[in-house]
């Protein structure tokens, strides 16, 4: 259809959504039920920054294919579990072809769990720290449209975080990961303007409760 704004797709039930999910079923509905979407839960907080941080370099639907069997590999994501993990783990999981073996990122993910004891520790949860970042009304676009989008790799509140984060021990969270975690875990909603899943999110946003 050529009524459409630039980077919006309508399927052919008629839905317009942001056209980076394309037509991939398992691509689309994390577009529709996930990203987005407002989250509190420290596991699935702490899976996102550790599974931002291994999609440095590749495609996101890339991760997200193997997404079961990094949360097999790594115990759900479960940060005491992980704490738990030695260096036979990393031989062990340098050797599963489910995820991506990349030993940066696989130590990566052990020493981010005993960080994130620490910050839980610090601020009573992982949410409240991420939350504290949620950036205000004043700093975003007022217009959420695909130039927009393209040209906002990474933000101020990204950056803050990175250094944040950075301060207290963790690895492979820079601010453009951090702004993919952000967008990820409704920090922002970065729906197009038009996307049917905007005003879900936005509606989403305002009933959370911020922790």
């Amino acid at each position: 259809m050529t009524d459409l704004a630039a980077g919006l797709q309508r399927d052919e039930d008629g839905v317009v959504r942001c056209w980076w999910p394309g037509t991939l079923p398992l691509y689309v509905e994390y577009h529709d039920t996930e990203w987005g979407r407002p989250l509190a839960d420290d596991t699935r907080l702490f899976e996102k920054i550790c599974l931002e941080g291994f999609q440095s370099g590749l495609s996101w639907i890339t991760i997200l294919k193997k997404r079961p069997a990094f949360r097999a590999a790594f115990a759900g994501f479960d940060i005491e579990a992980l704490n738990a993990f030695g260096p036979a783990d990393v031989e062990r999981l340098m050797g599963d072809a489910g995820i991506v073996r990349h030993r940066g990122k696989i130590e990566s993910v052990l020493n981010n769990a005993r960080r994130a004891r620490a910050l839980k520790d610090e601020f009573g949860s992982i949410a409240r720290f991420v939350w504290r970042f949620e950036p205000d009304d004043a700093d975003r676009p007022a217009v959420m449209d695909h130039a927009t989008a393209l040209s906002m790799p990474r933000s101020k509140a990204s950056e803050a975080m990175s250094k944040e984060l950075r301060k207290r021990g963790w690895s492979f969270v820079g601010a453009t990961t951090l702004y993919a975690f952000m967008q990820s875990s409704g920090l922002v909603n970065d729906h197009l303007e038009g996307c049917a899943i905007r005003p879900v999110c936005e509606a989403a946003r305002s009933a959370f409760k911020r922790p």
